[in-house]
């Protein structure tokens, strides 16, 4: 697998060239943000490893710039950082950071997961593919029909058990959305429907699962996250379908929010072989969360 590098600390690179270097994995050293987007523009890698305190990410906007651009593929972002950027809006759109100093095995265990990813990714894009082509994908929101979500979610099950990975299913809920199809008419639901759809796929990941499951409820399968990191997803989810308006003529502009409820198994057991109870469990959650008003978050274990 190529890895671009994007690291201007000589000792820093030459501990990424010692523990990555050899026979899987080949290293394309850049020194700009720039050089890294030529080379994801290329298709020469979709897997980027860059120091953010040495270079020029944050001045160039770069996360920004990639996640709104349309590459030949999905690329992923592991950054590296001596600061505490946890809660940085800053750091939205890279996929993992690791804390400077790290260790040569943490760097290889977080390159091992990029990778499943990248290779999930291309499954998940092959699967699509194929998905497409049996006109499976709802209209309105473009996201996979309940059918097709099953069949995904399941897959992702299946894989998440034989890799001991994580896994998490969001359930999500517009807020009083039958009060605004009924008040409004149907034009202005689907309108609503469109705009949390188009937050949900802004703030999720280029690769993750999504369905959505009848009427306004949505469900993510996220394979590999767990607990808080499930709820950070949901969260953004949740801050960006806030953050829009829908136009009502001759009324004040709708303020949309949603509902999500997590069901996360850290890790899977060869009892657990079907998907829907997952799913179902998530959508209870959902309902605590309205039943504790709303536009907020409820978590689950399992």
């Amino acid at each position: 697998m190529n890895i671009l590098v994007l690291e201007n600390d000589p000792r820093e690179f030459e501990l990424i060239q010692q523990t990555l270097g050899g026979k899987k994995y080949t290293l394309m050293p850049v020194s700009t943000s720039e050089q890294a987007w030529q080379a994801l523009r290329a298709d020469t890698s979709r897997f980027l490893i860059a120091n953010w305190d040495t270079s020029d990410l944050d001045s160039t906007q770069f996360l920004t710039r990639i996640r709104a651009s349309t590459l030949p593929g999905p690329v992923y972002i592991l950054l590296t950082t001596s600061r505490n950027l946890e809660d940085s809006n800053a750091l939205q759109g890279m996929d993992d950071v690791i804390q400077l100093p790290f260790k040569p095995l943490e760097l290889k265990n977080r390159v091992a997961i990029a990778e499943r990813i990248l290779s999930l990714t291309a499954k998940l894009a092959q699967a699509r593919e194929q998905l497409e082509s049996q006109a499976v994908f709802d209209s309105l929101t473009e996201f996979m029909g309940r059918t097709a979500f099953m069949r995904q979610a399941a897959g992702e099950l299946e894989r998440s058990r034989r890799s001991s990975l994580p896994l998490s299913l969001i359930a999500l809920d517009i807020d009083n959305f039958k009060l605004i199809n009924d008040k409004y008419g149907s034009k202005t639901g689907d309108a609503v429907l469109r705009v949390v759809a188009k937050a949900i796929r802004e703030k999720s990941r280029p690769y993750d699962c999504i369905g959505r499951w009848a009427g306004d409820e949505f469900v993510l399968a996220l394979p590999g996250v767990i607990g808080v990191d499930a709820e950070k997803v949901a969260g953004r989810i949740i801050a960006g379908v806030r953050g829009t308006r829908v136009e009502v003529p001759n009324e004040a502009p709708l303020n949309v929010k949603v509902s999500a409820g997590i069901a996360a198994i850290s890790r899977i057991s060869t009892s657990t072989d079907e998907v829907e109870p997952i799913i179902q469990q998530a959508r209870h959650a959902v309902a605590r969360a309205k039943e504790a008003g709303g536009n907020q978050v409820f978590l689950v274990y399992l």
